[in-house]
């Protein structure tokens, strides 16, 4: 979805005048949150296949504090652009 997704959405973040870093960050959040968010989040199917004596709803009540706090990081990145952005500016 993110090969599909991209280069649609891309050049009008970057026509709006964002910055494609912090574009790029925030893709990245959003992934992390889906991969992990029940009901369709892989890398829970991947535990449950590694973990044969824990059960798939022990699995996903597991993961809630950790799907909260990524959701904490979208909306603060998404406030505070230079946040997202300064370690990136170190980098130049």
């Amino acid at each position: 979805m993110v090969l599909l997704t991209i280069p649609v959405f891309f050049p009008i973040v970057v026509g709006l005048g964002f910055d494609p870093v912090w574009f790029g960050v925030l893709i990245v959040l959003v992934v992390q949150i889906g991969l992990i968010s029940p009901p369709v989040g892989m890398n829970l199917f991947v535990l449950n296949a590694l973990l044969k004596g824990v059960p798939m709803q022990q699995i996903f009540r597991g993961v809630w504090l950790f799907v909260l706090m990524l959701t904490l990081a979208l909306f603060i990145v998404l406030e505070v652009q230079p946040l997202a952005l300064w370690l990136p500016s170190l980098m130049r």
